[in-house]
């Protein structure tokens, strides 16, 4: 019997320069290699808002490096859960994947201690989707 695939998520927004980013750092964080991430947006901003990566980094978490890239029809095949954040009619649906639209308030334009408590949501909610997707167990 073969060992199942590493579960793969992709986050996905507007820009791919606040929540997705956020989101896809944290969940790289915290269980390294265990799941496949990937992030995007529909139309991507030309660099991640300055604002986000200082509440990252805040966090112990260096984002500094990251780019927006653009949402790909083989990125939502290649994923088993995708996770929108105000991306719209915008994102490709295909069967058999497992789809989540977490309404998260945009950062674009606001400083970071407007970005702060939209980091802390995005955390909980990858703490809680990891339970799902990789427990602590599963390898």
């Amino acid at each position: 019997m073969s060992t199942p695939a590493r579960p793969s998520v992709l986050f996905v927004c507007v820009h791919n320069a606040g929540r997705s980013q956020m989101a896809a750092a944290f969940l790289t964080h915290l269980v390294g290699d265990r799941v496949e991430v990937r992030s995007a947006g529909s139309v991507p901003a030309d660099q991640v808002n300055p604002a986000v990566v200082e509440a990252m980094k805040e966090s112990g978490i260096d984002i500094s490096a990251e780019t927006p890239k653009i949402l790909t029809t083989e990125a939502v095949q290649a994923s088993d859960v995708v996770i929108t954040m105000g991306c719209g009619d915008t994102c490709p649906v295909f069967p058999g994947k497992k789809y989540l639209d977490w309404a998260l308030e945009d950062p674009a334009g606001q400083g970071v201690d407007a970005v702060r408590p939209i980091r802390d949501e995005i955390e909980t909610r990858i703490r809680a989707l990891i339970g799902e997707i990789a427990p602590a167990g599963r390898t």
